[in-house]
């Protein structure tokens, strides 16, 4: 049981003085403040949330949750960029792209995954900003669950068909649509997550998430692939740089945006094969490829 501090009422946790509880207390304020490493850390699917989160803009992907007897489906966006809502028909829908949200987007997550279990059909969740009550984001979603993802060109998903929507609505759903840009997933067979886009500048993009656990090292392969002149998806293909989010890499490529998404599996498979040679490579950088490793690293970003 708990304990009552004499001189002033207070209840303190059983074995504890008030100093220690202050301390615990404190210890807990600043565990919650922490930012995980690597937020989808440990799941199958890490690579395809990130890009879902961070890139692409309209797209769907049914999930099965731990102890959620309803279809729950994680998006990209949803309506107002609202975290969470469950339809009329039961059907429940949780977004990566919110207007709130903490540092820790895997804590909100399984924040938002734990509301829907109860929630009432036709309810909205304002906001998934985890406060510390949520379970562990691999207490939900099964370790080695991947994502089938639907890719949208469009936000007409919103609404279940036949839907009559206001005025205001309807205009809303249509600036929405106008600012979607046309992204597809590349079905290579290489780790992590490929997706192509054509945010139309003139040029389109190849964006690779990997989930190499050493950093450094792949970045030293990259260094190593450059030196030699392979960095590249083939002909009219030019290595853009890398960017970093939610602790994995993703190195970037610009490209010929008349080319299509799905003639890229050969370059890919040779690309992938370079690296997977190069990452357990010890030896010293050579002079250029040093060079080429600061090139990479001066233009690297990070995202969050």
């Amino acid at each position: 049981m708990a304990k009552k501090n004499k001189k002033n009422n207070e209840v303190l946790p059983e074995g504890m003085s008030r100093r220690q509880a202050k301390l615990a207390a404190r210890a807990a304020e600043r565990a919650a403040l922490d930012r995980d490493p690597r937020p989808y850390g440990g799941l199958a699917a890490e690579a395809d949330l990130v890009a879902l989160q961070e890139f692409v803009p309209s797209a769907v992907a049914k999930l099965d949750i731990t102890g959620v007897d309803r279809d729950v489906y994680v998006a990209t966006v949803l309506p107002g960029g609202g975290p969470a809502m469950v339809r009329d028909n039961g059907d429940a829908f949780v977004a990566l792209q919110t207007q709130s949200r903490s540092h820790n987007p895997g804590r909100d997550l399984a924040y938002a995954l734990a509301w829907v279990k109860d929630a009432a059909p036709g309810s909205t969740l304002d906001s998934a900003v985890a406060d510390g009550s949520e379970p562990k984001l691999t207490d939900l979603i099964a370790a080695d669950a991947e994502l089938e993802i639907t890719e949208h060109q469009d936000f007409n998903w919103w609404f279940p068909e036949g839907s009559t929507l206001d005025a205001m609505t309807a205009q809303a759903l249509q600036t929405a649509n106008d600012a979607v840009v046309e992204s597809h997933r590349v079905d290579a067979d290489v780790p992590g997550a490929v997706w192509w886009v054509d945010p139309g500048s003139g040029k389109a993009h190849i964006r690779w998430v990997r989930t190499d656990d050493n950093e450094d090292a792949l970045l030293n392969a990259l260094a190593r692939i450059a030196a030699r002149g392979e960095l590249n998806l083939g002909e009219d293909t030019k290595f853009a740089g890398v960017f970093r989010t939610h602790g994995i890499l993703v190195p970037v490529f610009d490209l010929d945006p008349t080319v299509t998404s799905g003639e890229y599996d050969d370059e890919l498979a040779r690309l992938d094969k370079a690296i997977a040679a190069e990452l357990d490579n010890d030896a010293q950088l050579s002079a250029d490829e040093r060079k080429q490793l600061q090139n990479i690293k001066s233009r690297q970003v990070t995202i969050r």
